[in-house]
């Protein structure tokens, strides 16, 4: 066993190659079981980063990673998942927000994510204001209920991939899983975000192969909640199936006067309060987001 053989291929400054799908995962359980050295998963990580992935070696990290996930358990309605691992550093984090509005909805919705640096207000933390406590293992989640998983508790190796970047200092393949990956053992809905227009186009792609059922959109701060001074583009994806759901509407507000002006926890948790309680209007891009996802959820 080992991964030596995969740091070769990935790992030249001219003449990288990629990973055929089978190739990457397998080099991805291998550092997911936690099989090779701290050293090893250091360089996987600055290779991959220097490299980039391609859909295939996504689509095997994935393999891998889906083997290997405590999932959770199917319910009546498709789960909406959320994944959130950037945080906010300029706008208040409005995944709260999303996830609390879908389950008013009557949907069941996850959140999952991790801190994965200082610096930034996480939406566990906002969660947390809200009187959302971050569950201690997998479970089934209600129809109804906005429930917060911390990544350790769908698989430790993944989390602990993700810690890396507190250590080198930049993102791995992992940040990329995350925001990818199914984590119910039934129907479900990723609710994902791109930052760059092609890695957009690779988590197209992705979800295309494998079959998922997905809405896509340019997040905020890498956050799945749309921008609320803009209505973006939105992709949905049923079964594999590409279907563009939302053009990009011109123009943007420099600012949104209904936004808390800080966006510490409290702050936020106040504002996703007032909105709750219909004393604030919902965000036009987030109200869109909404009707989205329950179309892509109806039966």
């Amino acid at each position: 066993m080992g991964i030596s053989q995969y740091l070769k291929q990935i790992g030249r400054r001219q003449g990288a190659r990629e990973l055929s799908r089978e190739q990457a995962a397998d080099l991805f359980g291998q550092v997911l079981d936690g099989a090779v050295s701290d050293l090893e998963i250091g360089a996987f990580c600055l290779a991959m980063r220097l490299k980039g992935e391609s859909v295939d070696e996504l689509c095997g990290f994935l393999d891998a990673t889906h083997a290997r996930l405590r999932l959770v358990p199917a319910g009546g309605r498709p789960l909406v998942v959320l994944p959130s691992y950037n945080g906010a550093r300029k706008q208040p984090v409005l995944t709260p927000l999303l996830a609390l509005l879908l389950a008013r909805e009557g949907l069941p919705v996850l959140v999952h994510g991790t801190p994965t640096e200082s610096g930034r207000v996480f939406a566990s933390a906002v969660l947390q204001a809200l009187g959302v406590q971050a569950l201690a293992a997998v479970r089934p989640i209600a129809a109804g209920e906005a429930a917060y998983l911390p990544t350790a508790a769908l698989h430790p190796g993944l989390a602990r991939l993700l810690e890396a970047r507190q250590r080198i200092g930049l993102r791995n393949a992992s940040h990329s899983v995350v925001k990818l990956m199914n984590p119910s053992a039934g129907a479900a809905l990723i609710v994902s975000s791109y930052t760059h227009a092609e890695y957009g186009a690779a988590m197209c792609e992705v979800f295309e192969r494998l079959g998922a059922s997905a809405l896509l959109l340019r997040g905020t701060e890498g956050e799945a909640a749309a921008d609320a001074r803009r209505v973006p583009a939105m992709d949905g994806f049923s079964r594999g199936r590409r279907l563009r759901l939302q053009e990009r509407q011109a123009g943007s507000l420099a600012a949104v006067p209904e936004l808390p002006p800080a966006i510490d926890a409290e702050s936020t948790a106040a504002y996703t309060q007032d909105v709750l309680a219909g004393r604030t209007a919902v965000p036009a891009a987030i109200a869109v987001q909404v009707e989205h996802i329950l179309r892509l959820v109806r039966p």
